[in-house]
């Protein structure tokens, strides 16, 4: 049986353009919550900072995350971010277990 995945995913946005990352996510959100192997997709404005947001995925294996990449809405979804993305989202892959 495979591990789980679990990425943090940070992404800023342009100066004043957070809203648009934040509408844009709420509309993806129950189409990739939907997705088979999606266990949490679940985006954060970081405090104090309305342009930077933490995004947190956890998928079922590795499957299910290459599927999710490969979907219609997720190639359009990264296709329209550099309109107000200030720069590619930085992925952080942790791994399964935590540390004690």
């Amino acid at each position: 049986m495979s591990q789980p995945v679990q990425l943090v995913v940070m992404i800023t946005t342009l100066p004043g353009r957070g809203s648009e990352q934040a509408a844009a996510f709420e509309r993806l959100a129950p189409i990739v919550r939907a997705e088979p192997g999606c266990l949490q997709y679940d985006l954060h404005r970081v405090s104090g900072e309305p342009d930077r947001f933490v995004l947190i995925e956890r998928w079922e294996s590795e499957a299910a995350l290459a599927a999710h990449d490969a979907t219609p809405h997720m190639v359009e979804a990264d296709a329209a971010s550099p309109a107000f993305r200030a720069g590619p989202a930085e992925v952080v892959r942790l791994v399964a277990e935590p540390v004690a």
